[in-house]
């Protein structure tokens, strides 16, 4: 990670719809799906769809914030998906659907 980059893993229901979402916005540079805040280590998609890992689909977003600031992603965020309806975003049902936001620095 250069000096212009910022990272940050948010997680709203299937990480597939927020990876091609985040993706194609100016002055994000790379979008990576996986599961975050679990217990077990490197889980499996089989393992994290019994909901006993604890672990949620999320995106990790390395940005520019010259380009597109912290703020206006967590506003794009918000409006993206339901966070009002827990474990669950449309037909996708499960703990590993809910709304997260895991910071890496603590600014």
């Amino acid at each position: 990670m250069n000096k212009n980059q910022e990272i940050t893993t948010l997680g709203g229901g299937c990480f597939w719809c927020l990876e091609a979402l985040f993706s194609e916005l100016l002055g994000v540079e790379n979008v990576v799906s996986g599961y975050s805040g679990g217990i077990v280590p490197d889980p499996s998609y089989q393992q994290v769809c019994t909901g006993a890992t604890g672990h949620a689909e999320v995106v990790q977003i390395t940005f520019d914030p010259d380009m597109i600031s912290f703020k206006e992603l967590i506003k794009i965020f918000f409006t993206s998906h339901d966070l009002t309806t827990p474990d669950r975003q449309g037909t996708d049902v499960g703990t590993q659907y809910r709304s997260v936001i895991f910071y890496h620095t603590k600014e």
